[in-house]
């Protein structure tokens, strides 16, 4: 019991310092090129923030529709374009050459893996139900569809002559009909 929190407390620093680090290079190199390329310095924070922040957002909202079986493929599409313009904004701040693009797309890349390892991974019990919901069986199998009813072929009701009229030999009707 010592021993898994020791583990899981020393996974929290990592994970908080290699995300603080990572993030900061990233948001950093953003703003940079903002900054360098024209746009005030507040723009140069926002557009940071924007592009840093939507890649972690986008990564909740996959992992939130997954969960709800819902389609996550244009929130897939927007994410690479994120992650994209991040890992762009740190090769175009870095020294031109292979090494330098390298070592300049590292805080991107880490900071990314680290995104992805923390949203993937799975909670060992399942999320409670809303107060007002149903309780599921989260681990049940999913249940089959009931195959419909074979179509029985009816044969033509007898037709009934209109209410009022009088026909020798046949019994009447009397009602009212809705």
């Amino acid at each position: 019991m010592i021993r898994a929190r020791a583990e899981s407390g020393a996974r929290l620093l990592i994970l908080l310092a290699v995300g603080i680090m990572a993030g900061a290079a990233a948001f950093t190199h953003v703003h940079d090129l903002t900054v360098a390329h024209g746009q005030p310095d507040w723009i140069g924070w926002a557009n940071a923030v924007a592009v840093e922040l939507m890649a972690i957002y986008l990564g909740l909202e996959i992992r939130a529709r997954r969960r709800a079986g819902r389609p996550v493929g244009m929130v897939g599409v927007l994410l690479v374009a994120f992650a994209l313009l991040s890992l762009a904004a740190q090769v175009a701040e870095a020294e031109p050459s292979i090494w330098g693009w390298i070592v300049a797309a590292v805080p991107s890349l880490a900071f990314l893996a680290l995104v992805k390892v923390v949203l993937s991974s799975a909670s060992a019990t399942p999320p409670a139900p809303e107060p007002d919901q149903p309780q599921a069986d989260w681990y049940a199998e999913p249940e089959q569809p009931v195959p419909p009813a074979p179509v029985v072929p009816s044969t033509p009701a007898a037709v009934l002559p209109p209410l009022g009229v009088v026909q020798p030999n046949r019994p009447q009707v009397v009602g009212i009909i809705r």
